[in-house]
């Protein structure tokens, strides 16, 4: 399990595996240099998702 913190506004995530073929290979198709770029953005993106489930 991943540890997740927020401080500040800030989400910090530790130890995060994801299990997905089809997205790591997505990822691959970029320059390594831009991996945890794109990784932050495709989780923003993703929390933005979920905004107003956590009233489910």
């Amino acid at each position: 399990m991943a540890d997740v913190q927020i401080h500040d506004g800030i989400i910090k995530i530790a130890e995060l595996e994801v299990q997905d073929p089809k997205a790591a290979a997505v990822l691959a198709a970029y320059p390594q240099v831009r991996w945890a770029e794109i990784t932050r953005r495709a989780v923003k993106i993703g929390l933005g998702y979920l905004k107003g489930g956590e009233k489910d």
